[in-house]
């Protein structure tokens, strides 16, 4: 997606001391073309057939089609869920057959006219990546046949779903859900990248995820949030035990991460999707982020334009984007912001304060 970026002097201040010497402007985030390149490289010469060009795999010569473990089948893009071990069945077809998909919004069809048959397409709504075909020849209750690509699936185990983010599902095996040990924040400031690298060295912390949330359209993706119509921004969701570390010290460090005071976004990326946002997920947090802002605004001239409001739905960034710091470490954008961003937070100082 393409970044609107303004590079004043303080913007310039984020980029590596390299590329100051050199004179050059911290580069934007990926656009359109970037982010084709970012997926050839985390998908197979396979995946990316499957799934960008509409490719077919061999029958019979594929990961799933003879998979009969318990689990859930989820976009090998995305990570959405689509099907369930549930709804597969041997079709004798050598792919992977489904009589339904888990949550039929998150599945798309269009009218396929290749090879000189007409055909119903089925996609990923949220990777917006090709799957298969579904056709009315499939059992009961259905009647459908759902024939789908291994190389556009990712399977999650049914016993590796709560570890995995998919512990919504378990129950569907039979699995009853952890008991709640860990609590969750959701904080956006600039670009989600720079932020999972700095809370994933944070003590306590147990996993972040890279998503969306702040909007009001349903399943968005990246290219619809980078056009600054969905509201959304890009955010982190951070679990943590609260008994190694608190929410409050969550947002200690948040407020060393950026310039708050900036309503236009976090240099060197501008626009609505970058601006600076908590979203508490209860009264407790949303009290302790409002007096946390009280607090850090002794700490600057200009007002904080941080927006605190409830959090509604928190939408999981596309796979591509998870971790992309530690899996693309020689990105310009990473090596002249996020990595930079990353040395300047002073943690151990944060994290040695006592809590207020």
């Amino acid at each position: 997606m393409k970044k609107t970026t303004l590079y004043t002097a303080a913007a310039l201040a984020v980029v590596s001391l390299s590329a100051l010497i050199a004179g050059t402007s911290p580069p934007a985030k990926n656009t359109d073309l970037d982010a084709d390149q970012v997926l050839r490289k985390n998908l197979t010469p396979l995946q990316y057939e499957v799934t960008r060009e509409g490719g077919t795999e061999p029958a019979f010569r594929n990961e799933y089609w003879n998979n009969k473990h318990d689990g859930l089948y989820v976009c090998v893009i995305s990570g959405e869920p689509l099907f369930s071990s549930k709804d597969k069945f041997d079709s004798g077809t050598g792919w992977p057959s489904f009589t339904k998909p888990l949550n039929p919004a998150a599945i798309g069809e269009k009218t396929d006219s290749t090879f000189g048959m007409t055909r119903t397409e089925v996609r990923s709504v949220k990777g917006d990546s090709h799957l298969g075909h579904v056709f009315p020849d499939g059992p009961p209750p259905t009647g459908l046949r759902y024939c789908i690509n291994s190389a556009a699936l990712r399977f999650v185990p049914a016993e590796a779903l709560e570890k995995e983010g998919y512990g919504k599902y378990a129950a569907l095996f039979g699995i009853a859900p952890a008991a709640k040990t860990t609590e969750r924040a959701v904080l956006g400031a600039g670009c989600f990248w720079c932020m999972e690298e700095i809370y994933k060295h944070v003590p306590g912390v147990m996993s972040v995820v890279s998503g969306y949330a702040g909007g009001n359209k349903p399943n968005p993706t990246y290219h619809e949030v980078g056009s600054g119509g969905t509201g959304h921004a890009e955010v982190v969701e951070i679990e943590f035990d609260p008994s190694k570390i608190s929410y409050e010290k969550l947002l200690d460090v948040f407020w060393k991460t950026h310039d708050p005071t900036n309503p236009r976004g976090v240099a060197p990326d501008f626009g609505t999707q970058y601006r600076s946002l908590i979203l508490p997920r209860d009264d407790a947090h949303l009290k302790i982020a409002k007096e946390s802002k009280a607090r850090a605004q002794k700490q600057f001239s200009k007002p904080i334009a941080t927006e605190i409001k409830p959090l509604e739905t928190f939408y999981p960034a596309e796979e591509y984007h998870q971790d992309y710091v530690t899996k693309h470490p020689d990105d310009p954008y990473v090596r002249q912001v996020s990595q930079p961003r990353f040395q300047r937070v002073n943690l151990s100082a944060i994290l040695a304060a006592p809590d207020r």
